[in-house]
């Protein structure tokens, strides 16, 4: 379980991170943008209190 919620942070996190990198670089629209980092910011926030507690 541990190594599950490891993995989706680290989604979680790189959903917030590349899509800004893709706009900035004209590759991804704002709309896209906005939607991949919300999916992003819920997923790591339901995923990481998970495995910080132990």
């Amino acid at each position: 379980m541990r190594a599950a919620a490891i993995v989706a942070s680290a989604l979680g996190l790189l959903l917030t991170i590349v899509p800004a990198c893709l706009v900035f670089a004209g590759c991804l629209t704002w709309q896209t943008h906005a939607h991949l980092m919300t999916a992003g910011m819920f997923l790591w926030f339901l995923t990481a209190p998970v495995w910080f507690r132990d």
